[in-house]
């Protein structure tokens, strides 16, 4: 077997392509629009580079000079940690475990000569709500920019000697013809009843000029801490504008408190089940082909992509009251989709998976977020649970 470092463009190409090979036969896979991973690994669409990260990718071919694994390893400075941790991803192997473990130990030995400690993965080389964690339940069909992986991938990194880090769970529920326990109900009516406090979805002009200012207030003060990073207006300007094509309205969802945002649920239609049509390819065939479904053929399922509430309102029945009436919306026979799946809700985070099962949704899949770490005698610990 030899390693190729990814180098040249043609070398990029088959990091990309030996996936589509090595999954061609797999119905559950969805090919990921290639320039949202190729695009990670440059400096002028990763601002990552600028702040001091350092990623490399390898190829690992056979005695026949075919494409048998890749993978990827990569620093971040803005990675805090008990210990200087890196991280690898794009991990893809045939069922070879000398293979496999060649390709961890290549991650491995790179990120020691970069002073890392220990490396997390599969993780992605960019933030934790894309190609994040490794799927060990509930091979359905990939979300878009969810990781999808072959069973067997799991005793590879159990067997080389990854730990759970933390387990992130993807929870499922019907849209329409739910409801929930009665204490839930009593728990909404606190803030439902108060003059005080309103929920809504943001229309026309609100969301385009309000959204990056509401998201930014409630996201810096519920989430940075689990996501390790605040966000600024104009990062949340540009989240918006990248949504924009997909963008439903009605799933841009904030509760306020003196008409100040206290709460958010931010959803989206579930892109792969257009972009599995286009095969990683957004050129102007694949906009076409885009276009096409999203009109004709348009996504029955949602994507819930975040839901927090600010510290100083939460138990307050602030988080049940926003899906009441979300849930109240959503169950109108005009309202376009039947599912939802809320993504990344990880388990060392118990109060998120206790307002998902307040709607009573349940574990439809989960994904392993993985930890070696290259001392093989200091003690391993698992992420903290935040209360």
């Amino acid at each position: 077997m030899k390693l190729l470092e990814v180098t040249n463009p043609a070398l990029a190409k088959e990091f990309l392509d030996m996936a589509v090979r090595l999954y061609k036969n797999e119905k559950n896979w969805i090919q990921p629009i290639d320039t949202d991973i190729e695009s990670l690994f440059h400096e002028e669409t990763n601002k990552l580079f600028r702040k001091g990260a350092k990623a490399k990718r390898w190829l690992l071919k056979n005695e026949k000079g075919e494409t048998i694994g890749r993978i990827a390893a990569f620093t971040n400075p803005k990675w805090k940690d008990k210990q200087p941790t890196g991280g690898m991803g794009f991990f893809e192997c045939i069922d070879d475990q000398e293979a496999a473990f060649l390709l961890f130990d290549t991650a491995k030995s790179w990120l020691e000569e970069q002073g890392m400690e220990a490396m997390d993965g599969p993780v992605n080389f960019g933030e934790r709500d894309k190609w994040w964690g490794l799927l060990v339940d509930g091979f359905s069909p990939a979300n878009y920019n969810m990781p999808w992986n072959f069973a067997y991938y799991q005793q590879f990194f159990e067997e080389y000697g990854f730990k759970v880090y933390f387990k992130q769970y993807t929870y499922m529920r019907p849209v329409k013809g739910v409801d929930f326990d009665p204490k839930f109900h009593k728990r909404a009516a606190i803030t439902i009843d108060d003059p005080d406090y309103n929920y809504r979805y943001l229309k026309g002009k609100e969301l385009k000029e309000k959204f990056p200012e509401y998201f930014v207030t409630v996201y810096n003060k519920a989430w940075a801490r689990h996501m390790g990073k605040t966000m600024s207006i104009k990062e949340a300007q540009l989240m918006l504008k990248k949504l924009k094509p997909v963008l439903d309205e009605k799933l841009i969802y904030f509760g306020f408190y003196k008409n100040e945002p206290i709460s958010f649920f931010i959803s989206i239609p579930e892109l792969n089940q257009i972009f599995k049509h286009v095969n990683g390819k957004l050129d102007w065939i694949g906009k076409l082909k885009f276009l096409y479904h999203k009109l004709f053929n348009p996504p029955n399922k949602m994507l819930g992509l975040v839901f927090g509430v600010v510290p100083d309102h939460q138990g307050k029945g602030v988080e049940s009251a926003m899906v009441k009436k979300y849930n109240d919306m959503s169950g109108q026979p005009s309202f376009p989709y039947e599912t939802i799946e809320m993504n990344w809700i990880g388990d060392f985070s118990p109060k998120m998976m206790r307002v998902c099962e307040q709607l009573n949704a349940v574990i439809y899949k989960t994904h392993h977020t993985y930890r070696y770490l290259f001392d093989r005698e200091k003690p391993f610990e698992r992420h903290k649970i935040f209360e």
